[in-house]
Order: structure tokens, then C-alpha cells, then sequence
């Protein structure tokens, strides 16, 4: 299963040190705040695949906190679960309707809570059910470490096959240099934000071969993304 980036905002101390143990075991890479506002800066510096957000934040609300999240281009379609102690149905409603994907009331079961994330994340990102990528004519085994495009094999360096492993698992989606240092390289990295480019080149040589469709597209002061639909 490929690694799920989970966004935990938790003022609850012994809450959240419980749901990041539970998290982790399952092989999510979880960041946690206990504050709002710091919530959206970590959200709009790397977008996670989905956040898990408290109701009753001491500084900014956890409704807040969902409205802005829902106004921000690059968290608008990221998924929110929302967890409250606050069980009545109009606030159940008021939640949903100011954008969360589902509503969690406490006190609840961590491992049933890990079900939902998954199952959640299951629509909205099949890729991270299962061990086989595939987006337009790639296909990436993530176990046997296998490429294939348009039925052929390509053979990828490790770098390469990360930097295609994270594009497979959000495609469409443009990322920085930085972004892409920092989730295929690591924020520990000192490597230089234009040895993106070197490795990007690679990619692009190992799979479009001759007389394929470059489908990395470059975005102009923007990054790179992998897009079937720009490809030419």
C-alpha cells in the first residue's frame, strides 16, 4: 500500500500521541498540530491526502479551519473527517455543509477510526488500496519494483522510479522543485532545488521512449505534473 500522508489537527495531547501510534502502525506518515492556524500553513506547504481536524480548537475553529481549507486551491478536493464530541445532528449537518467528507463523534474507536480514513481515502485515491499504479498506459508494480508503458518494460534508476511513484499517486497535480525534494528526497535533503530538473529529464527519456507522448507536463513557474491530456 503506498504511503498516505495524513494531516492531524488535535489539541488533545493523549488523543492525538493515540491516533498517531494507531496511524503509523498502519503505515501512514502523519504530521500533527494542535493549532488552526498552523494547520493551514502545513496544508498549504505540502497539500496532505487527507486531515483529520478537531471541532473544538482553542485558536481557530476546526469549522474555520475546514472553510479555509475548502477555499484553498490546493486543499479545495482534500479530503476532511472532522472529529467533535458535538453529537447533534444539526451540528453534524453544519459540519458537512461547510465541507467535511465524513464526521466522527468522540468518544470513538481509534482502529474503527483508521477504517474509515482508509476507506475513505480508498474513493478518492484508489491507488493507495493496492500494490499495482496505473495511470493512462503506465502501470508501476510498487512490490516487484516494475514499469511498464504501453505494454513495454522501463527500466527507472531509484530516484526516477520515486519521482514517478509519488506523480502516479497524484496525477494531474502540479508540484514545486521544493515540493518534489521534499516528499521524494526527504526535508532533511541538501540536494538543489535544479537537480529536480536532472532527474525530471531522466524520467522523461526512460519513459517516452522514442515515439511516445511526453506525459509529464512542465508548468511554467509552477513545477511539473503528470497529465495523459497535455501530452504531445
Amino acid at each position: 500500500m503506498a504511503r498516505a500522508r495524513l494531516l492531524l489537527v488535535e489539541d488533545d495531547a493523549a488523543l492525538a500521541e493515540l491516533l498517531i501510534w494507531h496511524f503509523k502502525r498502519e503505515e501512514f506518515e502523519v504530521e500533527h498540530t494542535a493549532d488552526g492556524e498552523e494547520a493551514l500553513l502545513l496544508a498549504r506547504e505540502t497539500p496532505p491526502d487527507l486531515v483529520l481536524l478537531d471541532w473544538m480548537l482553542e485558536s481557530l475553529s476546526g469549522i474555520e479551519v475546514c472553510r479555509r481549507l475548502r477555499r484553498m486551491p490546493d486543499t479545495a478536493n482534500v479530503p476532511i473527517i472532522m472529529l467533535t464530541a458535538r453529537g447533534e445532528e444539526e451540528d453534524r449537518v453544519r459540519g458537512l455543509e461547510t465541507g467535511a467528507d465524513d464526521y466522527v463523534t468522540k468518544p470513538f474507536s481509534p482502529r474503527e477510526l483508521v477504517a474509515r480514513v482508509q476507506a475513505v481515502l480508498r474513493r478518492v485515491r484508489p491507488a493507495l488500496a493496492g500494490e499495482r499504479l496505473v495511470y493512462s498506459d503506465i502501470e508501476m508494480d510498487t512490490v516487484s519494483h516494475k514499469v511498464r508503458r504501453d505494454g513495454a518494460t522501463v527500466p527507472l534508476g531509484p530516484t526516477e522510479f520515486r519521482l514517478l511513484k509519488h506523480f502516479l499517486e497524484h496525477p494531474g497535480r502540479v508540484f514545486s522543485r521544493e515540493r518534489l525534494l521534499d516528499s521524494v528526497w526527504g526535508r532533511e535533503s541538501d540536494i538543489e532545488p535544479r537537480t529536480v530538473d536532472v532527474h525530471i529529464r531522466r524520467l522523461r527519456k526512460a519513459i517516452n521512449g522514442e515515439n511516445l507522448p511526453d506525459i509529464i507536463r512542465t508548468v511554467r513557474s509552477a513545477g511539473y505534473a503528470l497529465d495523459s491530456e497535455g501530452a504531445v
